[in-house]
């Protein structure tokens, strides 16, 4: 399904000729009829010859409302570029087609409302003056067509041009992941809360579970319609009032984007391709705060100039935007920027999640032209250079591609070893064959350093080796350096694969001391001799001690025999008490107790009451 779309100047006749056109007013608003004029976004909906229905969507032309105008702007697939015969191009008009041009909508038409009220003579002129403003422009191939909402003359061949383009034009894609763009939120009595917009990228399916994106709310689609017809599905393409339970329209607001769960991460920072009008009366500087439309969003955002400290009309450059809250973008989405009173300039998101970064460096420069210009192939290896490792899902919504169109890609780049994989499944992990070097020489030295720093500790724990490589504690690609023999796991820790413990003479002797000091009353060792807790925790690593509470430590043969005798004791009576193990192992009720309370955590033993019984 496709939408069509008004712009132009105020008073041009645009809601006369949509109700002409379709039989229904799309000023909605009583404010609105009170003062003769558009003020929000108004919708109706068109039968075409071919017997396709359109949605409809008539703009406000006044400047002060064109933020509403570019509220429902964004998801059209046709623009009626509206000039009426009587005025003829007005400061709105050009407004409203430079919009059009930074939008990247190819397709549209030039109609001359209301020729009733003008003679053939000044007509032409009009005609003329509307070829001149749209040669230069994306709609420089749009016919131009003379109507009258009045009397009816020209409106069956604008309906007739309407229904020839879009038979040509290519139907929304469908990605698998819906954006419905809500550009209203309201409710209906006897069915609660309404919102409605153009969706984009995939279906909807009444019953489904959606998520409403900034906010995070979760809700359930209880029924879709479209054009006032109930539907189980929406396609791609199509204006779409969703009915949800479990939201209300107070939590709701124009610019939110309802979708499937999970996927559509909002973002406060976006990389893009930004282009400065030609008519802009000053330059657009490095650092400024300008209002960023994007959708049916509106946002304050601060412009971070890549290239240039500040760009003068017509200037085409990339940038990066700070913006002052968040919004749902994807990659490809089209922006607009204003001043409070003029508007800017625009361009397409090419990042919609990323890092900050440096100015005037050409390396970004290159990676942003791969992202935003390149082939499937360039722009896979430039989004994880610019932030890995990715998901296949996270690497997939960041470039705006389907599974089936990146999966061959993909698949050619792993063999050619231009693309490195951690894991497996949905959970594997992406890297450039660059950036996964960069992560290997990184982890080596990161435990190669802790190897320098503690000599005599068997390895690094991993939770701190995930930590300063800013990865998950289990991340496939903390397996994947293990896989590779990059790095040994032992236990709890990591360590280089080459790395031996090398203990000093000194060290040794302490060493040697400290076992023979065990074994010489095994079940009461003296506390006399301790060691330093690294050497002790080599010795409990080698199994050569076992350390059952403060100060306790017993030779591992020794820990052995007295579990032994403890087991076997409480196996043949049923039970055994702390004073029994104490007279049994001729030691002290300090040892007796630790050992016992040791077994227990190890769940060897349980207490019941004074008395301990086997597990």
């Amino acid at each position: 399904m496709f939408v069509v779309g008004t712009a132009g100047h105020i008073d041009h006749g645009k809601s006369v000729l949509v109700h002409a056109l379709t039989g229904i007013d799309p000023d909605r608003l009583r404010e609105e009829k009170e003062r003769g004029m558009t003020i929000d976004l108004g919708f109706a909906w068109l039968k075409l010859p071919s017997g396709r229905e359109v949605g409809v969507v008539d703009v406000p032309g006044h400047e002060r409302f064109i933020k509403n105008m570019l509220a429902g702007v964004g998801g059209i697939d046709l623009a009626l570029l509206i000039v009426a015969a009587d005025e003829g191009i007005m400061p709105q008009t050009r407004e409203h087609l430079a919009i059009l041009n930074l939008l990247g909508i190819r397709r549209g038409i030039v109609v001359i409302t209301k020729m009733d009220m003008v003679d053939e003579e000044l007509l032409g002129l009009v005609k003329l003056e509307a070829e001149e403003l749209i040669k230069s422009t994306i709609l420089s191939d749009a016919p131009i067509i003379s109507v009258s909402a009045v009397t009816g003359e020209g409106l069956p061949g604008l309906v007739s041009a309407i229904d020839q383009i879009l038979m040509s034009a290519e139907p929304r894609k469908d990605i698998g992941r819906p954006r419905l763009l809500i550009d209203r939120a309201f409710t209906i009595s006897g069915s609660g809360t309404v919102v409605t917009g153009t969706l984009l990228d995939g279906s909807l399916s009444a019953g489904q579970d959606v998520e409403i994106v900034p906010p995070g709310l979760k809700a359930r689609l209880r029924g879709l319609q479209t054009h006032k017809a109930r539907i189980d599905t929406a396609s791609p393409g199509s204006r779409v009032a969703a009915n949800l339970v479990g939201v209300t329209t107070s939590q709701l607001e124009r610019g939110n984007v309802l979708t499937r769960p999970g996927w559509l991460i909002p973002t406060t920072r976006i990389d893009a391709r930004l282009r400065m009008l030609v008519d802009v009366k000053h330059p657009l500087r490095h650092g400024t705060m300008v209002s960023f439309f994007v959708g049916a969003a509106e946002v304050m955002a601060k412009v971070h100039l890549l290239e240039k400290e500040e760009l003068n009309p017509g200037d085409i450059a990339w940038a990066q935007f700070a913006l002052a809250g968040p919004v749902a973008v994807v990659k490809g989405d089209h922006f607009i920027i204003r001043s409070p009173m003029d508007t800017l300039g625009g361009g397409n998101i090419v990042s919609s999640r990323a890092p900050r970064h440096r100015r005037f460096l050409p390396d970004i420069i290159q990676g942003l032209e791969a992202q935003g210009e390149g082939t499937v192939e360039e722009c896979i290896i430039a989004t994880l250079e610019m932030s890995q490792p990715l998901e296949l899902e996270s690497l997939l919504v960041q470039c705006n591609l389907s599974a089936d169109e990146t999966s061959s890609v993909l698949d050619k780049l792993i063999q050619q070893k231009k693309v490195m994989v951690g894991g497996y499944g949905d959970s594997r992990l992406l890297f450039t064959s660059s950036g996964w070097g960069r992560l290997a020489e990184k982890a080596k030295a990161v435990v190669g350093d802790y190897h320098r720093r503690f000599p005599i500790r068997s390895g690094m724990p991993k939770g701190e080796l995930s930590s300063r490589l800013r990865l998950a504690p289990h991340s496939a690609a903390l397996r994947k350096l293990f896989d590779d023999g990059i790095l040994a796991e032992e236990g709890a820790v990591v360590r280089l694969p080459s790395y031996q413990i090398r203990l000093t003479k000194d060290q040794q002797a302490k060493i040697d001391t400290f076992l023979c000091a065990l074994n010489q009353n095994p079940y009461s060792p003296s506390d006399e001799v301790m060691l330093e807790p690294d050497l002790l925790n080599l010795l409990i690593g080698q199994h050569k001690v076992v350390k059952v509470g403060d100060g306790v430590v017993f030779s591992s043969s020794a820990y052995s025999e007295m579990v032994d005798k403890v087991v076997a004791c409480a196996r043949a009576q049923g039970s055994v008490t702390l004073a029994q193990v104490r007279d049994m192992l001729g030691t002290s009720r300090k040892y007796a107790k630790a050992l016992l309370e040791y077994m227990d955590e190890k769940k060897l033993t349980r207490r019941v009451g004074d008395k301990r019984v086997l597990r």
